[in-house]
C-alpha cells in the first residue's frame, strides 16, 4: 500500500482544490439532463438558421463542422472518455508484447522526457510539458453523452504521469470570432488535439507501458497544464501561454512510463489580468468576471473553494444558443494572443520581469487595433 505522501505530488505554488468535480455538472453536459439551464440547447446543436451575413452562411457552418468531423466522428472527447481515439484499450497488448522482448527501455527518466517531448512535437503538439496527475483534478463522475449514463471514473493508480500537450489554434480565423470560420479554428484544435494524444499514447504503448489519451474528458486539463509549466490561468478561465496566449486546445496522456516532471512558470500573468479586463469587457455575456478573484463560482458549473476567477459557463452557454454559433470573442481580445513577432516578444519580457509597463502594453493593445474583430469575409476573399 502506498504512502499518503507517494499518492500525492509536491505542494504546487497554486491551489488545488479539496474535491473532485462531478462532469455532470460542466455547462455542455448539463444541457442534456438540467431544466434549470436557462436557454434551449437546441439553439446551438439542432435548430440552425443559415443567414446572408458572411460567417453564418451555409458554406461557414459546412465550414466550422468539417473540422469538427475528427472529433465528433472518431475521437468522441466531448462526449465520453476511454472511447474512440481516446480509448484506453490496447494496453494489454503492448504490455504482452513486452513481456515477450525483454524488459523496459533503458533510458532514464530525463532523457524518456526528452524523448516524448521531441515525439509529441513531431505529431503535431505546440507546447509539451510534464506532471504528476493529482487526484482532485480527476472528475469524480463522468457523464456519457452517448448512453446519458452517470458513473464513477477513475485513472489506474499506476499511470500517475501526466504529459500534457497544446496545440495552436489559427490567428487570423480566430479574430473573426464569433463567426463560423472562428468556430472552424476551434473545431479543428479539438480534432488535432485526438491526432497528437491518440499517436502519442500509441507510441507510448509500443514501449511496453499504459498510456491513456484524453481530450476534454477524464481530468481537468488548465491545472494539468499549469502544473507541467505551459501557462496560467487567467480571468477568463483559460489556460494562458507566453507564446500563443489562451489560442490553444489542451489535451494529455496518463501514463506508467517513468519520465522527469516539468515546473509551473508563471510569466506574469496573475497581475497582468488584474488590470487588463478586455476578456470582460468584450464579452457578449457578461459571464467574464470584472471584479477580484473569489473563492466561490456563481452556480454549480464552477470547480469552487480556490481562489481565482470564475466565469459564469450559464451565461456564456446562453449566448451560444441564442447565436447559434461558437464564440472565442475572450481569447480573440486577450492582449496575449498574437502571432510571433520582436516587439510582441520584447513586451513579453517586460510582463513577466515587472508590471510597471502593464497599463502602457493594454492602451498600446486597443491603440494598435488588436482586439477589433476581422471579419469572416477576409478568410474567403481571393
Amino acid at each position: 500500500m502506498k504512502s499518503k505522501k507517494e499518492q500525492y505530488p509536491p505542494k504546487l505554488p497554486f491551489p488545488v482544490p479539496t474535491y473532485r468535480f462531478d462532469q455532470k455538472n460542466d455547462i455542455f453536459k448539463r444541457n442534456r439532463w438540467d431544466e434549470k439551464i436557462p436557454v434551449d440547447s437546441r439553439g446551438y446543436y439542432k435548430d440552425i438558421k443559415y443567414l446572408k451575413k458572411v460567417g453564418y452562411r451555409k458554406i461557414d457552418y459546412a465550414f466550422r463542422n468539417a473540422a469538427w468531423s475528427l472529433e465528433h466522428n472518431f475521437a468522441l472527447g466531448c462526449s465520453r472518455s476511454n472511447f474512440g481515439a481516446y480509448a484506453w484499450e490496447g494496453v494489454a497488448t503492448a504490455i504482452k508484447r513486452f513481456a515477450e522482448t525483454g524488459g523496459p527501455v533503458l533510458e532514464s527518466p530525463e532523457e524518456m522526457s526528452r524523448i516524448i517531448n521531441k515525439v509529441a512535437r513531431f505529431l503535431g503538439a505546440n507546447l509539451v510539458g510534464i506532471c504528476r496527475l493529482h487526484t482532485n483534478w480527476v472528475y469524480s463522475h463522468e457523464f456519457n453523452l452517448i448512453t446519458l449514463e452517470h458513473y464513477p471514473i477513475e485513472v489506474p493508480e499506476e499511470c500517475k504521469n501526466a504529459i500534457v500537450m497544446a496545440v495552436e489554434m489559427d490567428y487570423k480565423t480566430i479574430r473573426s470570432s464569433p463567426s463560423g470560420v472562428a468556430g472552424a479554428a476551434i473545431g479543428l484544435g479539438y480534432s488535432r488535439m485526438a491526432f497528437v494524444a491518440n499517436m502519442v499514447a500509441m507510441f507510448i504503448r509500443g514501449l511496453g507501458y499504459r498510456a491513456l489519451p484524453s481530450g476534454n474528458d477524464t481530468a481537468l486539463s488548465v491545472p494539468l497544464a499549469m502544473a507541467a509549466g505551459l501557462g496560467e490561468k487567467s480571468r477568463m478561465g483559460l489556460l494562458v501561454t507566453e507564446k500563443y496566449g489562451p489560442r490553444v486546445r489542451l489535451c494529455k496522456v496518463f501514463t506508467d512510463l517513468p519520465l522527469k516532471y516539468d515546473s509551473y512558470r508563471p510569466f506574469g500573468l496573475v497581475e497582468f489580468c488584474k488590470t487588463c479586463k478586455k476578456c470582460a469587457d468584450n464579452c457578449p455575456s457578461k459571464a467574464v468576471p470584472s471584479g477580484d478573484m473569489t473563492m466561490e463560482g456563481p452556480n454549480i458549473s464552477n470547480h469552487s473553494g480556490v481562489l481565482k476567477w470564475y466565469i459564469d459557463a450559464e451565461k456564456c452557454y446562453s449566448f451560444w444558443a441564442s447565436n447559434r454559433m461558437d464564440c472565442s470573442n475572450c481569447i480573440r481580445v486577450c492582449p496575449f494572443n498574437k502571432e510571433p513577432g520582436f516587439i510582441h516578444d520584447v513586451a513579453r519580457v517586460f510582463i513577466r520581469k515587472t508590471t510597471i509597463f502593464n497599463r502602457l502594453f493594454i492602451w498600446l493593445d486597443s491603440l494598435m487595433g488588436y482586439d477589433k474583430p476581422i471579419s469572416a469575409k477576409s478568410f474567403w476573399e481571393p
